[in-house]
């Protein structure tokens, strides 16, 4: 009998505040990164290769196929795409020619875009006109962008310079 719906309470409630949840359960866990404030290991000084990355380019050829992945510098392999795959050697001549080397880097390109990867580090020495130039600049000519931005770190009172924070939209 004194049972009270959600319209009713709306209408009792003066302000909209009340109805408004105070806390935020953040889902994302690689949200900090995008923001730029998330951890980022720096390594060691004598480490070869530095470790200083969220994600990772590792191009990998073996006798037959190639292979590339994207690396999380904490959970490991997150997306992969490779010429042994059905669906990508079915339209190549030679699972290890330069075609292949582009051809993997647009369909590669294609899987970071839709998996929210638009930024990585790639430390890949590519010689001019080569098969890793090739796969290279079809990653790029994809969407993807082969730098990560460099991490926020918090200004001091003393600074003179201070930032923008990366998640604030001034326009």
């Amino acid at each position: 009998m004194f049972k009270t719906t959600f319209a009713q309470a709306i209408r009792n409630n003066s302000t909209n505040a009340a109805l408004v949840n105070t806390f935020f359960y953040n889902r994302n866990p690689r949200n900090l990164e995008r923001l730029r404030i998330g951890y980022k290991p720096d390594g060691w000084h004598v480490d070869n290769p530095g470790r200083s990355f969220w994600n990772k380019l590792q191009l990998t050829e073996t006798a037959r196929y190639l292979t590339a992945r994207v690396v999380h510098w904490k959970e490991g392999t997150v997306l992969e795409a490779s010429t042994s795959e059905w669906a990508i050697k079915k339209h190549l001549y030679r699972p290890k020619d330069i075609s292949a080397y582009a051809n993997l880097g647009k369909v590669f390109a294609q899987r970071c875009i839709e998996f929210g990867l638009s930024e990585m580090y790639c430390d890949l020495q590519a010689a001019p006109n080569g098969k890793i130039d090739k796969f290279l600049k079809s990653v790029e000519a994809g969407g993807v962008i082969l730098q990560e931005p460099s991490r926020f770190k918090k200004a001091q009172p003393w600074d003179a310079d201070r930032p923008e924070k990366p998640w604030e939209v001034t326009e």
